[in-house]
């Protein structure tokens, strides 16, 4: 029975991994291509959540539409932030950018609150219902679904920015900016690019979120553990969001059923300081050496 209980909790963990390495990748995406720290993808993440909500449910557009709208929305937005408030503050102190991306995060939280109120709302069920056994473990069918989808997207997500003309440079761009800019390539357009794909991923994120638990004025605490995420994993690294989105899943769902759900975040940062004492610069992050 121990070992059932187990591999129950084990599989749950793999399944909110697999929902933190996917929203850690729009967060990785945005810091390689342009170094800021975007406190908000919690709340992009929550955006994108309400504006399916209300297409959806509001305007009762059939599901696929609801959820091609709430990702072309976001992905919009993602490009006006960057276009209207990161873009002039290139070359400003870090600190000075990464206190934007808070005013940001309390500006989206006020915009949701004014629209729909902070009351916890539920989105149209659009998961199968069906309970999911592996093994003799049970999984809840919405975790279930919602890692596979995760997991298909992350892999998506990785060959367009492979082999897409876009994604070489917005990788181009991440390796050095000036032998980008000396190549030809358009480096505002990518930071663009590079906010407006977080955007969307982050709405994606935030629907399947939403789906398993309901949306709400408090969703961007999700980002708490997605900036978890990416610390332990490597700012910078794409493998590091998702062997850390994967591992902080899974450590938050074993501390939740042993220790009991307040010893969970405290967990996550028991490692967190643990990995930053060790490798200040992540798991997988790259080690940059100043010379002085």
């Amino acid at each position: 029975m121990d070992g059932l209980f187990f591999l129950e909790v084990t599989l749950a963990g793999l399944g909110s991994g697999g929902l933190y390495a996917l929203a850690a990748l729009a967060f990785v995406i945005v810091y390689k291509a342009t170094r800021v720290v975007n406190i908000a993808i919690g709340e992009f993440l929550m955006m994108g959540a309400y504006v399916f909500y209300a297409f959806a449910a509001g305007m009762a557009w059939p599901v696929w539409a609801a959820i091609a709208g709430a990702v072309l929305v976001s992905a919009v937005l993602g490009a006006v932030v960057e276009r209207l408030t990161i873009r002039p503050m290139l070359g400003e102190s870090p600190i000075s950018v990464f206190m934007i991306t808070v005013g940001l995060a309390s500006i989206l939280v006020g915009v949701v609150e004014l629209i729909w109120t902070a009351d916890q709302r539920r989105l149209p069920e659009f998961m199968p219902r069906a309970p999911v056994m592996v093994g003799e473990a049970f999984v809840a069918p919405k975790v279930f679904y919602g890692f596979w989808v995760a997991l298909a997207l992350v892999l998506l997500v990785l060959a367009v920015f492979r082999y897409w003309r876009g994604g070489v440079a917005l990788r181009a761009t991440a390796s050095d900016q000036g032998a980008a800019y000396a190549m030809g390539i358009n480096v505002p357009r990518v930071f663009s690019l590079s906010w407006a794909a977080a955007g969307a991923i982050a709405a994606v994120s935030g629907v399947i979120v939403g789906a398993i638990g309901g949306i709400s004025s408090s969703m961007g605490v999700f980002g708490l553990s997605v900036l978890v995420v990416v610390i332990v994993g490597g700012l910078d690294s794409v493998a590091g969001a998702l062997v850390g989105g994967l591992f902080i899943g899974l450590l938050e769902a074993w501390a939740g059923a042993y220790l009991g759900g307040e010893y969970k975040l405290l967990a996550t940062f028991v490692v967190l300081v643990a990995v930053l004492m060790m490798r200040p610069y992540g798991l997988f992050g790259t080690r940059e050496i100043e010379r002085l």
